[in-house]
């Protein structure tokens, strides 16, 4: 992040030149109820690189309060994401870590008259928490007697109450023009088990209560959030003064990332897969890290994005071609090239041998000549790209097949084709051409230039692949979520990839030649190969 300067790091310089503080430890805090995504991504990397920046640390955290939603496969996925992205956690603690520090503080803030038990239902405290005109109204049990307070505090830790039938709540001012400080509520009960805990506590601090004493525990100087918490902001800082914690974090709030047509909410990406919309938390279409990894993202290219869209005091939206920017960037210098055919049509070459094939050892990189060659099949029978073919060639702009048109294929020679075979309904099913064995590639041949050059598949030994292509899971607009699911976000192709696939290939994403960046699927294996399309490449051929 050295070259990367944004409002965070510069406080963060102010506060070590003022001496306000010796060292930066920052944090990231999520909640273990469901995978992180792209937008997570954001938080995750600017705490990680800040603290970096300056030799601090940066620890994660798992919010673990609300019981009834969190689950331990959340908290192994979270862990394994941020490892993926790159990043050592100087620790990793857990909100449930501090569940006794926490209530310790409740009975402080009690005892200092500032914090009481409530009898009201959630309905009834919304009701008379006011709005933006007109205050609160105090509850008929906000003046009841500390030693009182203290005595339903402990009977609600010792399970005597039903969930919902008390709460703790700060005790503030009602008419604050601020929500937040109208007697907030700083604890409910809850019998679900914990997957840390167990069953060792029935009552669970809010998020606004246990976010900042967390802090505070851990000696977090900057408490990095989203800007949805700012009006939270004058909370956190009561919480941390009112329960006397020793050391003050500062919180300081940042926009939101978003980008077109993706789900940035955890609560809808949750319910994609609930609903089975999606075949999981690491479906390719999904912006969830897990997801992203599956299709074939790679963590440079999320962090350069993070990175390269800077960190501003407002919410943003850039557009997927900004991301898909970064990933061609990176895949480009990091794939070899290959050759595989998404539509097949076969190719019959009338004048080469039957029975009889050639070998061509051709680079996987001409620039990097490093990583060694590979062997190319060629031979009567082969198969290239439906689209590279059309039977009239409509203006001089075609560079592909056409009949009586000749074309390079890739590595090999020049075909011509001479005549095409229909089936009953019109439908082109087969190409017969001939080829020139003057033209070799790398003979030198130069007497007559081709219509263009095209990729092809020996159909000697072509291995047959499933190609999974991908456009956006879900598109923006204001019609309920649901009914803006893209019915073609995964469209499923049956054809060809070269042989050299069964060699051992230098990289594990490779660029498909004029077809895209691909990278095998999870569940791929040699009998049932399937490739993910990670991205299209950047420019599209002229048709």
């Amino acid at each position: 992040m050295e070259n990367h300067s944004n409002f965070i790091k510069t406080i963060m310089i102010q506060d070590l030149e003022s001496k306000k503080h010796t060292d930066i430890i920052t944090r990231f805090p999520p909640e273990p109820n469901g995978y992180l995504h792209i937008g997570h991504a954001r938080a995750v990397i600017n705490n990680f690189e800040l603290a970096k920046n300056f030799g601090g640390k940066t620890n994660l955290r798992f919010d673990d309060t609300n019981p009834g939603k969190e689950d331990v496969e959340y908290v192994n996925a979270i862990i394994e994401d941020i490892k993926w992205l790159g990043y050592t956690p100087s620790n990793i603690y857990y909100a449930s870590d501090y569940f006794g520090e926490m209530y310790k503080r409740a009975v402080l803030l009690i005892q200092k008259g500032l914090a009481y038990v409530d009898d009201l239902t959630a309905e009834e405290i919304s009701k008379t928490r006011g709005n933006l005109t007109t205050p609160g109204v105090e509850s008929k049990n906000r003046n009841r007697p500390i030693e009182e307070n203290l005595r339903l505090f402990e009977a609600m830790k010792n399970g005597e109450f039903k969930e919902g039938e008390v709460v703790l709540r700060a005790k503030i001012d009602m008419s604050s023009p601020n929500m937040n400080m109208r007697d907030p509520v700083l604890y409910r009960i809850s019998y679900a088990e914990h997957h840390n805990t167990g069953k060792q506590w029935c009552i669970y601090p809010m998020y606004d209560y246990a976010h900042p004493l967390e802090d505070a525990i851990e000696g977090i100087t900057h408490s990095l959030c989203s800007l949805e918490f700012e009006d939270h902001r004058p909370l956190y800082d009561w919480v941390v003064r009112e329960t006397e914690m020793p050391l003050v974090p500062r919180q300081i709030e940042f926009g939101r990332l978003s980008i077109e047509n993706t789900v940035m909410s955890k609560r809808y990406l949750k319910q994609l897969v609930d609903e089975k919309k999606v075949i999981g938390w690491d479906d390719p279409r999904m912006p969830t890290l897990s997801g992203m990894r599956r299709r074939g993202y790679t963590p440079e290219a999320i962090r350069n994005f993070i990175l390269g869209t800077g960190l501003s005091r407002i919410n943003t939206t850039v557009s997927t071609e900004m991301l898909e920017s970064f990933l061609r960037d990176d895949l480009s210098v990091n794939t070899v090239k290959m050759m595989g055919v998404v539509d097949p049509l076969k190719v019959t070459i009338t004048n080469y041998p039957e029975g009889q094939f050639e070998t061509l050892s051709v680079p996987f990189d001409v620039n990097r000549p490093e990583l060694g060659n590979k062997t190319v099949f060629f031979g009567r029978d082969l198969y290239i790209e439906r689209e590279d073919f059309i039977e009239e060639k409509p203006n001089k702009n075609w560079k592909r097949l056409a009949k009586d048109v000749e074309v390079r294929l890739f590595h090999a020679y020049f075909i011509k084709c001479t005549d095409v075979i229909k089936d009953a309904f019109g439908n082109i099913t087969e190409i017969l051409a001939t080829y020139d064995p003057e033209t070799k590639s790398g003979s030198g041949f130069d007497q007559r230039k081709p219509n263009g050059t095209i990729h092809f598949v020996s159909a000697h030994n072509a291995i047959k692949a499933q190609f999974n292509l991908f456009g956006p899971l879900v598109f923006d607009g204001d019609t309920p979520f649901m009914e803006r699911l893209n019915p073609e976000s995964w469209i499923k192709k049956h054809g060809f990839i070269e042989a050299a696939f069964s060699e051992a290939l230098p990289t594990k994403s490779f660029q498909l030649m004029r077809v895209g960046y691909f990278t095998f699927d999870k569940l791929s294996n040699t009998n049932d190969v399937q490739l993910n399309r990670i991205v299209e490449l950047k420019s599209s051929f002229q048709k």
